[in-house]
């Protein structure tokens, strides 16, 4: 068994620290957070050893052995992260891994040099549809992929929430899901070139943020994929997100509807509404539904077990060189190459 911490119990950090508390994997769990009423809400529910507002108290707790760091805003990652690993800690890191590939790079290299685990948060290789997608591919039943499609979008009120925090593209935060989930199909291929378009119709005269991106990537072999992401979707229905996965080989194809709309609710007070629809997932009582817990659960177990958490931090590195080169783009409207150093010279300062 381990003893745990989680620092940032919002709705991803609450939802990880309550997976936790209900781990057979975890001893003790500790939790941080910097509103002091959600620290008591959280504190509730799981009953940590130590509740605390301060991350540090528990970074300086030599029993604990990891770290899941949900913190916002997101330029608060990296110096949290880089705290963790050098005071020994496993890491597991929401997205997106820094905002810049130095940080990245910074913390890669202080993960191997102190042999701790060091993980990001891409919750949906967790969602069952995308994995029966990602197996399609890996026992050959549509042979060769040659072209993949991913298009998801979210509700407008999740779009301000995200794009008022913090001034990062669709690209970056949405995205980058679907960049990691297509890169992961297709590994040990490589990106080599990016061309992207946004569109600033709605979001822009409030928080200078897109309203949504689309992306195509070109593989080392040919293979090519596109993405699009954006967050404007009408507000009539809250968290809720809609995804489709077209993925295409030499023998055949498979489709993938991640819409969430099997199931709905309707009432006189707030008219329909989609439960079970937020990219994270719900509780349900006895079963949660969604990826983000089952996530949670492979980290601890990896932690637990001396094992490699199925995201490595060099392929978060890659899934942020090609929405930064997105972003590029988007704003030069031309091509933009890649080169993804091997998993050594990420290591390497830059």
């Amino acid at each position: 068994m381990i003893n745990v911490g989680v620092i940032g119990t919002g709705w991803c950090g609450g939802i990880r620290a309550v997976a936790c508390a209900q781990s057979a994997f975890v001893r003790d769990l500790h939790i941080a957070e910097i509103r002091e009423e959600r620290l008591k809400e959280v504190a509730a529910q799981t009953r940590p050893v130590t509740a605390t507002t301060d991350y540090r108290r528990l970074l300086e707790n030599d029993s604990i052995d990891a770290v899941l760091i949900s913190t916002t805003p997101e330029p608060t990652h990296y110096p949290i992260a880089k705290e963790s690993l050098e005071a020994g800690k496993h890491v597991f890191l929401e997205k997106p891994i820094a905002l810049e590939l130095v940080e990245a790079d910074d913390l890669i290299a202080s993960a191997r040099a102190k042999n701790l685990l060091f993980t990001i948060g891409y919750s949906q290789r967790f969602n069952p549809k995308f994995a029966y997608v990602k197996r399609a591919l890996d026992d050959g039943s549509i042979g060769e992929p040659v072209s993949a499609l991913v298009s998801r979008h979210i509700t407008r009120n999740l779009g301000k929430k995200v794009g008022g925090r913090v001034k990062l593209s669709p690209a970056a935060m949405e995205a980058t899901h679907d960049i990691d989930f297509v890169l992961w199909c297709l590994a040990p291929r490589k990106p080599v070139r990016v061309y992207a378009q946004e569109v600033a119709k709605v979001m822009n005269a409030e928080y200078r943020v897109p309203d949504c991106v689309w992306i195509v990537v070109t593989m080392d072999d040919g293979t090519a994929f596109t993405i699009g992401a954006g967050w404007v979707l009408p507000p009539a229905y809250p968290n809720f997100s809609t995804c489709w996965i077209e993925m295409v080989g030499t023998k055949g194809a498979v489709m993938a509807d991640d819409s969430h709309r099997d199931v709905y609710v309707t009432t006189l007070e707030n008219g329909i509404q989609f439960p079970i629809s937020s990219m994270p997932g719900e509780s349900l009582g006895h079963v949660y539904a969604g990826p983000m817990a089952a996530e949670t659960v492979h980290f601890l177990e990896c932690v637990a077990l001396g094992r490699q958490p199925l995201v490595t931090p060099e392929h978060a590195r890659m899934v942020m060189q090609v929405y930064q080169a997105a972003d590029l783009s988007a704003e030069t409207g031309q091509p933009v190459e890649v080169v993804v150093p091997e998993p050594a010279e990420a290591l390497s300062l830059r």
